[in-house]
Formats: C-alpha cells, sequence, structure tokens
C-alpha cells in the first residue's frame, strides 16, 4: 500500500511540525488534528449531488452522502484539498475561488479538523464520474428531496451535523 502523509494541525487550525503516514497505526498525538474537507455539490439548476459510498469502504459502507471530500495530503491547504477531492470523487473540475466555506470544526473522536464547502456548479449532470473503491452511484435530488435524504436513518450525521447552518437556510 503506498504511503499518504498527513500534516497535523493544532486545535487553532495551525500546521505543527508534526506529520502522519495514514496507515500508520501511530495514533494521532494529543492535541493535534489531520485535516478533511468535503463539499455539498449544488447543481445551478438547484439540485444535490448524492453519492453513494462503496461498500468496502471502512467508514460508513454503502451510505449515500450529501459530500465529495477526504484527508487533506502533506503540503495541501484546505482548498486545494476541496478542489483535488472533489476532482477525484466526482470528476468536476472547479477553481478554488468557486468554493465558499461554510463551516470548520473540529472532531475528537477521528481527531480530524473539518473544512465544510459549498460548490455551485453548472456541469452537464451526466457527467459524473464515481472514483473506484469510493463510490459505486450517485443522483442528484431537488431540495425537498435533500431535506428528506437529511431527515432519513440513511444519512450520515456527522456530515450533515457539519452544514447544519447551511441546511437551516433551505428549511
Amino acid at each position: 500500500m503506498q504511503s499518504e502523509i498527513w500534516d497535523l494541525y493544532d486545535n487553532m487550525g495551525r500546521k505543527s511540525e508534526y506529520k502522519k503516514d495514514r496507515y500508520s497505526s501511530e495514533p494521532i498525538p494529543d492535541g493535534l488534528y489531520h485535516m478533511v474537507c468535503d463539499i455539498l455539490v449544488i447543481h445551478r439548476d438547484g439540485t444535490y449531488l448524492l453519492t453513494k459510498r462503496h461498500d468496502k469502504k471502512e467508514v460508513y459502507p454503502g451510505y449515500w452522502e450529501a459530500s465529495a471530500g477526504g484527508s487533506a495530503q502533506e503540503g495541501e491547504s484546505p482548498l486545494q484539498c476541496a478542489v483535488r477531492e472533489l476532482k477525484e470523487e466526482t470528476g468536476i473540475d472547479i477553481d478554488a475561488d468557486k468554493l465558499e466555506l461554510v463551516g470548520h470544526s473540529f472532531s475528537e473522536k477521528s481527531r480530524s479538523t473539518f473544512y465544510s464547502y459549498i460548490a455551485r456548479v453548472n456541469c452537464k449532470k451526466d457527467s459524473i464520474v464515481l472514483q473506484e473503491g469510493e463510490t459505486v452511484a450517485y443522483k442528484w435530488v431537488d431540495t425537498a428531496g435533500f431535506l428528506a435524504y437529511v431527515d432519513s436513518d440513511e444519512a450520515i450525521k456527522s456530515h450533515n451535523m457539519r452544514y447544519e447552518d447551511y441546511i437551516k437556510t433551505i428549511r
């Protein structure tokens, strides 16, 4: 397995001198976090992109999710990570200045600092390219369908919590 190196950050979001190999069994030291970016995709027609996680994913296998995203690699800024993850998981290519930061949070449980973005896109809706091993299906849903997903037992609640303020605005 190829190594993937993460920079580690303090609870103020500042990069520390510490790094972690994703596949190392060594835990992230107390007080430090790895960066994760997620992106909620909204088409210009007002629909939302949902993707279905691969059944072999370690976390939430087979769940639908309303965001693309993943861990930042060594040297990446939050915006660089978000642009890369969106491209890798959906095929959507977007300029960093088109992303809107809607949240920054920390999780003690996963030792992560999350940067949550909204991407408003105008791509062809059938042009989504799923990343092998990550996602197996996608669908576009209107606002009512998005809210029904958010309120369902099939939603990943931790993802929804990161978009809680935005979700309140569309209710």
